[in-house]
């Protein structure tokens, strides 16, 4: 084995340019791509066999394994690399591999793909395209870390409060956390079915961080702000130049949480000539980025929501069969607020001291008015709007207690006799009205509400995120 030292040394201050590593028994070639990943400004370790290779990887500072497919024990089946690369992604679920094979072996390098590999070249190697296939890796295996950095950080930001809206002792809610408990930590796809606001992304997260994959991300997607345009490139991904706007390689949701899971909320709204694309991928785990015919792989497990009724939509030829037995291995219904009346005071008080904490307000505590307002609401919007609720009273209250007056729920609890002129209100008053009054019609129903409205899945969903609905 050889290494480049003044390479290793010139990146030592940089600890995200970790070497290439290359695995190749043939001296000369080692040689050559040593001098060549240094032209390109690319540390490197350069390794005879596979067995070396495995050594290297568990040091943990490789960024990149470029492998042959043949070796000295086996010079024509590929079986040593092919061994390799099984070993490799084992070892390093993320890393990106390349592998080399001799003009002409192509089916030598589907297989490589199939266990794991990212891409290939072919011996002899063009130049240019062997630095854009590192590149291309480099940068996406980079995208990757940054996924999983961010999704880390924003469980560690929800850590205080996504499994608070499971405090309780309601029934509803302890049987359905007794079936988390046993279902998390498989590998089961989960369908969540319950009303807007009710915590299902919520409950997607905790039972990602009771699984397997917890150190894997967690990535969610809002199928219903999706235009029927961008569905593939948003699931799947896309190559430079796939289509006009595509200036650089994008990864999927798939590839994202490799490792992970892949939550989908709002499922329903999956436009019916994309879901047969989303069932092939659950079908075969298979997919390609959008201008790319490279089959890749990613290993996840898929967790999907809805607040639509999946077996109506199937029935009116809206929702295929077999995508939803795919996504309904076990289904999950999370109460709405109304039904869990012994868990709303509990919660009120949770939300009242995590918006404290959050605004640097004192810890108040709830009025025996303040309580019975509560506990009469219907909670159209369920833990959300419990949620905002304490929010504002948290904000707006200037005693030691939080009044009936401060929570800003006389009008919901109690409608007023005449609703306001629509001539009364700004556009943007109107357009919350109006949305409210559709939801209210289509009882949380969002696709058909968005329908009564005369609006796409995506537009109608983007007005709920826009007015907090």
């Amino acid at each position: 084995m050889t290494r480049n030292p003044s390479s290793m040394e010139a990146q030592a201050s940089k600890p995200e340019s970790a070497p290439v590593l290359v695995a190749d028994d043939d001296a000369a070639v080692r040689a050559a791509l040593r001098l060549f990943l240094k032209s390109e400004g690319l540390s490197s370790v350069l390794v005879a066999s596979p067995q070396e290779a495995l050594v290297e990887l568990g040091r943990g500072e490789v960024g990149l394994l470029l492998a042959d497919l043949n070796y000295a024990r086996d010079t024509t089946s590929g079986e040593e690399g092919l061994g390799l690369i099984r070993a490799a992604r084992a070892q390093a679920p993320l890393l990106p591999i390349v592998a080399m094979t001799a003009w002409g072996s192509i089916p030598l390098a589907v297989q490589a793909l199939q266990l794991g590999a990212n891409d290939f070249i072919e011996k002899p190697w063009d130049n240019a395209r062997l630095a854009a296939v590192l590149r291309n890796q480099l940068s996406l295996h980079s995208s990757r870390q940054q996924a999983q950095r961010l999704a880390a950080e924003n469980a560690l930001l929800q850590a205080d409060s996504a499994d608070k809206p499971w405090l309780g002792q309601s029934p509803a809610l302890l049987s359905l956390m007794q079936k988390v408990a046993a279902l998390a930590p498989t590998e089961v796809n989960l369908l969540i079915t319950g009303e807007n606001g009710s915590g299902k992304s919520q409950l997607a997260q905790a039972i990602h961080r009771q699984s397997k994959r917890a150190a894997g991300p967690f990535i969610s997607l809002n199928m219903g702000a999706i235009p029927e345009t961008l569905f593939e490139s948003e699931m799947f991904g896309h190559e430079r130049g796939a289509f006009t706007d595509a200036r650089q390689t994008r990864l999927g949701r798939f590839e994202l949480a490799d490792g992970g899971t892949l939550f989908l909320d709002e499922v329903g709204n999956i436009p019916l000539a994309q879901q047969a694309k989303l069932l092939r991928v659950l079908e075969s785990g298979a997919f390609e980025r959008l201008g790319s015919a490279t089959p890749r792989q990613a290993q996840v497990r898929l967790i999907a929501a809805t607040n639509a009724d999946l077996d109506q939509l199937v029935s009116q030829g809206l929702f295929r069969r077999d995508l939803l037995y795919r996504l309904n291995s076990v289904q999950l219904h999370l109460p709405p607020l109304r039904e869990r009346g012994a868990d709303i005071l509990l919660l009120a008080q949770h939300f009242l001291a995590a918006h404290a904490r959050r605004y640097q307000k004192p810890l108040r505590t709830l009025s025996e008015s303040a309580q019975q307002l509560l506990l009469s609401h219907a909670w159209p919007g369920n833990v959300r709007e419990l949620s905002h609720c304490m929010e504002r009273a948290s904000l707006l209250s200037q005693g030691d207690r939080i009044e009936a007056s401060d929570l800003g729920l006389q009008a919901q609890a109690k409608p007023p006799a005449q609703e306001p002129e629509l001539e009364q209100l700004t556009l943007d008053e109107a357009e919350k009205l109006l949305i409210r009054k559709a939801l209210q019609r289509s009882e949380g129903n969002a696709l058909l509400a968005a329908q009564t409205l005369g609006l796409s899945r995506s537009a109608f969903y983007r007005r709920l995120e826009k007015h907090q609905l």
